[in-house]
C-alpha cells in the first residue's frame, strides 16, 4: 500500500519554530527513553518555557503527534536509514522522528525549515556527520515519499503499522467491528482531540455563550450532539485566560462525556452520587441539572484531584457538590442511600486514546485481566448507596466488552433479585444515535463508538434498584 496522504494533519502555522523543535526533540527523550508520561513532561517544559503562544502549539503537536505516530514514522525511517532507528543515537533518532512527522503531517510548515532545523540540531548534538546523514535521510525521504510501501503481510500488522498501534490493540479492535469502522476508530484516535465545552447553565444559555466568545475572538458554533455542547476554534491565548473562562460560564467537557448527566437525570433537591469523580467534569453537570439545589457527594481517591473538583466548583458557582477523598472500597457504612448514584469506573480508556499521546504505549494486554475485577467490585460497592427504586449509573471511557457488557452482566447475574436494567433513549433523543444505539439504549446499555458521533467511547449501562412491592 503506497501513502499518498498523511494520515493526520495539524493546522500549525509557524515559520520559524526552531527553539520550538529544540524543545520537541528534548521532551520526547523524556518520554520515549525515560518513559515519563507526555503529558506530564509537555506540562512541565511549556510552564518554564518562553515560548510564544504560536510555538506553545508546535511544541505540543509535533510531541503528541511524534508518539503517537512513532511506530510509523520507525517503519519509515527504517527504509531509508542505514542502520536501524534502535541502533541511532538517542538525539538523533529522535530530531528524526520529529523532523519526519512535521513533513509527512503537518501543513503549512516549509520542508526546507524542518530539514534546516534538523541538520543543524544533529550537528550540534553528534558533528558534521551526523548531521550530514540526516540531511541526506530526510531529503531522500522526500523525494520518495509516493513510492513508501506499508507491511503487506497481513491486515492486523498493515493497520498496526499505518496507524502506529500496537498490534495486540488492533487485533483486539479487529474482534469488535469490521475493517472499515476499526480503520475509522484508528484515524480519529490519531486526531488531536477538539475543543469542546459545556455552558453552565446555572449562568448562561449557550447561544449567549457563543455570542460572548466571539467578541472575545475565539471562533465558537452550536455543537451538533448536546443542547450543552460548544465547538472552539482560533485560540490566540489559553482557553483559561478568557473572561468567560474566568467568570465560569463554561467547563471543558467532551459530548460523550456530557450523556452522563442526562441519563441519570436527577432531580433538583435530590442526593446523588458520584463515584470517581475525577476533577468533577460529571459532579457539576449533575448539579447544574439539578440547578444546583440539593447535593452531589462526589467521592474521589486522588487528593490532588479533589482540589482540582473543588477550585472547578468555585469558579462556576457550584454549591451543591461535596467532595469526599477516599477509597470508594472503603467507604464509611451507613451512608444515606440516594436515588441516583453514578460510577465512573477506572478502565483501560481505549475510548480516549487520543488524549494521551503515550496511552496507547503504556496498555499491556496482561493488565487488563484484572480490570473487570475492580470494575465488579467498585459496582457492587456503589449499588449499596442505591435507595430502593433509585437508578445505578455505570460508566467508563472504553469499548472493551469485558470492562463494559461483561461487568454488567457479572453484576445482573449475582444481583438480579435486585437490579434491572433500565432503557434511557428518551433522556437522550437529543443525542442523533443510530438505529442500533438506539435500541441499545433502550435495552439499558449504549457503547458510543470513538469517532462515529465526532466524541470519545465512551460506555454506560442504567439499572433501576427493584422497590419492595416489586
Amino acid at each position: 500500500m503506497t501513502i499518498k496522504e498523511p494520515i493526520s494533519r495539524g493546522g500549525i502555522n509557524s515559520q520559524t519554530g526552531a527553539e520550538a523543535r529544540l524543545m520537541a526533540v528534548r521532551i520526547l527523550y523524556q518520554v520515549l527513553e525515560k518513559g515519563q508520561y507526555a503529558n506530564l513532561a509537555l506540562e512541565r517544559s511549556l510552564r518554564q518555557s518562553t515560548l510564544s503562544w504560536l510555538d506553545r502549539h508546535l511544541v505540543t503537536e509535533i510531541v503528541n503527534g511524534s508518539i503517537r505516530m512513532v511506530r510509523h514514522l520507525d517503519w519509515v525511517l527504517d527504509l531509508f536509514l542505514a542502520w536501524p532507528v534502535s541502533k541511532q543515537q538517542t538525539h538523533t533518532r529522535n530530531i528524526l522522528r520529529i523532523s519526519l512527522y512535521q513533513l509527512l503531517f503537518m501543513d503549512r510548515i516549509p520542508d526546507y525549515a524542518v530539514v534546516d532545523d534538523a541538520v543543524t540540531m544533529a550537528k550540534a548534538k553528534a558533528g558534521k556527520r551526523v548531521g550530514a546523514m540526516v540531511n541526506g535521510v530526510l531529503r531522500n525521504i522526500l523525494r520518495n515519499r509516493d513510492k513508501i510501501q506499508l507491511p503487506q503481510d497481513d491486515p492486523v500488522h498493515c493497520l498496526a503499522v499505518k496507524y502506529s498501534y500496537p498490534d495486540w490493540l488492533v487485533r483486539e479492535f479487529m474482534k469488535l467491528a469490521d475493517l472499515s469502522q476499526v480503520e475509522q476508530l484508528l484515524l480519529y484516535m490519531n486526531q488531536p482531540p477538539a475543543v469542546v465545552l459545556r455552558n453552565n447553565a446555572l449562568r448562561i444559555e449557550r447561544p449567549e455563550l457563543i455570542n460572548m466568545l466571539q467578541t472575545e475572538g475565539v471562533t465558537a458554533q452550536a455543537g451538533a450532539y448536546t443542547p450543552w455542547s460548544v465547538y472552539i476554534s482560533g485560540l490566540k491565548k489559553p482557553i483559561t485566560e478568557l473572561p468567560s473562562y474566568q467568570s465560569g460560564l463554561f467547563y471543558l467537557q467532551n459530548e460523550g462525556s456530557m450523556l452522563a448527566a442526562a441519563i441519570l437525570a436527577p432531580e433538583p433537591g435530590s442526593l446523588c452520587y458520584d463515584l470517581g469523580a475525577g476533577v468533577g467534569g460529571k459532579s457539576t453537570h449533575l448539579a447544574e441539572y439539578m440547578g444546583d439545589i440539593g447535593e452531589i457527594r462526589a467521592v474521589e481517591l486522588h487528593n490532588h484531584k479533589v482540589e482540582l473538583l473543588k477550585a472547578n466548583c468555585r469558579r462556576l458557582g457550584i454549591n451543591s457538590v461535596t467532595p469526599i477523598n477516599c477509597d470508594l472500597l472503603h467507604l464509611k457504612t451507613g451512608l444515606t442511600e440516594a436515588a441516583g448514584v453514578l460510577l465512573d469506573a477506572p478502565c483501560s480508556g481505549w475510548g480516549v486514546l487520543n488524549r494521551r499521546a503515550d496511552a496507547r504505549w503504556r496498555l499491556k494486554a496482561e493488565t487488563l485481566q484484572d480490570l473487570p475485577k475492580l470494575q465488579y467490585q467498585l459496582l457492587q460497592a456503589a449499588s449499596r448507596l442505591v435507595s430502593p427504586g433509585g437508578l445505578l449509573l455505570y460508566s467508563t471511557c472504553t469499548i472493551n466488552p469485558a470492562e463494559n457488557q461483561g461487568v454488567v452482566e457479572a453484576f445482573l447475574k449475582d444481583r438480579g433479585k435486585d437490579f434491572v436494567p433500565q432503557g434511557f433513549d428518551d433522556k437522550i433523543n437529543f443525542f442523533p444515535l443510530e438505529e442500533r444505539d438506539i435500541q441499545a439504549a433502550k435495552r439499558g446499555s449504549l457503547t458510543v463508538w470513538p469517532g462515529r458521533y465526532r466524541c470519545d467511547g465512551m460506555f454506560y449501562a442504567l439499572m433501576r434498584r427493584l422497590g419492595a412491592d416489586e
